[in-house]
């Protein structure tokens, strides 16, 4: 790929109000990131204007001169496992050695707060799977993360998924474990350089976790946690999803303990992962956490003609709060393609905004709009 090209690619990315989505309909749509960024340019009614050229090129530059690369979504060494997301990340960048890129992953999560029994677990686990030649991912918090991304590392087989900037540490007392796993492992960020982790990039920092792994290996998990983020967004993915049993007194468990009874693979040691981690994500998910429960749609509008739906009529579904776009779909009146495409448009527009775990929110634009008009 050109520098052109990879900036241009970087510049769509991070223009405001393009998510991964929407950089992937952009790209069909116009053929190339070039002509896509002229379209949205000309385009008189779109509120985000490509982002700033000078900035991403002084960001692109950068991450060069740390001795980084970029990853582009569809172009090698992007990770294929992580492409065949729903909503994979459109450029990364990278810090480390990217041939570990090209073996089998396994992730390793679990609490922030972990035990030390947990913790000696993680990290004996991580490191005989790195032994066996199996790469360990994880997302460099406190507790498990930290504890599985050490086992690994003293084999050199270790990725980091970053929540915020590459040049980052989060958490800092994890500094000088980052440092070592860009000296020995692979760190990856989807955010921008000096952007600071807030509680929204974690979710999108787990779906990468879960991306790039044949398997979710959960190491004590409380009931509502991240951690649980991470495998629901494997099991969506077709892939292995693996729990440690712990004591039901330890509240730390209670999420890992519901994983094993809702069917994840039982798992004490790296020889139970290996004995089942399969060669290809699943075409349908083996194991797939209980959804929460829902309310029954209420009673539908009275309508002459279903096809009268439009696009705005599903805007008014999606509020300042996330949805499932399944929910979406079972309460508007369109087929499902139909509203996947309006979806869709709708993003495109920058009306809404893809999250991970096939989710949309009315975009941060969208309620500007409001409330001007209020």
């Amino acid at each position: 790929m050109s520098p052109g090209e990879s900036l241009d690619r970087l510049r769509l990315a991070r223009t405001e109000g393009v998510g991964p989505l929407g950089f992937r309909a952009l790209l069909d749509r116009h053929g190339g990131p070039a002509a896509a960024l002229r379209a949205l340019a000309r385009d008189p009614d779109r509120r985000a204007a490509p982002a700033d050229p000078g900035a991403v090129e002084r960001e692109h530059d950068a991450v060069l001169a740390m001795g980084g690369a970029w990853l582009h979504l569809g172009v090698p060494p992007y990770p294929p496992l992580l492409a065949a997301l729903h909503d994979p990340p459109p450029v990364l960048a990278a810090l480390g050695d990217l041939s570990l890129l090209e073996a089998r992953q396994v992730a390793i999560v679990g609490a922030r707060n972990a035990s030390a029994a947990g913790r000696r677990i993680a990290e004996d686990m991580a490191e005989a799977l790195a032994e066996a030649g199996v790469v360990v991912v994880s997302g460099l918090a406190r507790g498990i993360d930290a504890a599985a991304h050490a086992g690994a590392l003293r084999r050199r087989r270790t990725v980091a998924a970053l929540p915020g900037g590459l040049d980052v540490a989060y958490p800092p007392e994890n500094r000088d474990l980052q440092d070592r796993i860009a000296a020995g492992g692979l760190l990856l960020a989807e955010a921008p350089l000096g952007t600071a982790p807030l509680a929204r990039h974690f979710p999108r920092r787990n779906r990468i976790v879960a991306g790039l792994a044949l398997g979710v290996v959960v190491v004590e998990a409380a009931h509502r946690s991240g951690t649980l983020i991470t495998a629901r967004l494997g099991a969506e993915a077709g892939r292995e999803i693996y729990a440690v049993p712990g004591s039901p007194l330890d509240p730390r468990c209670r999420g890992s303990n519901d994983l094993l009874r809702g069917g994840a693979g039982f798992c004490e040691t790296a020889a139970d992962v290996l004995e089942t981690l399969p060669a290809t994500p699943h075409a349908a998910p083996l194991f797939r956490p209980a959804p929460p429960p829902t309310r029954a749609p209420g009673p539908a509008r009275a309508r002459t003609n279903p096809d009268e739906s439009t696009a705005s009529d599903i805007l008014v579904l999606i509020g300042p709060t996330p949805v499932p776009v399944d929910e979406v779909l079972r309460r508007c009146h369109l087929s499902p393609p139909d509203a996947r495409a309006a979806l869709l448009e709708l993003e495109l527009d920058g009306l809404i905004e893809a999250l991970p775990g096939n989710r949309v929110v009315r975009s941060g634009i969208q309620r500007d709009r409001e409330a001007e008009g209020a």
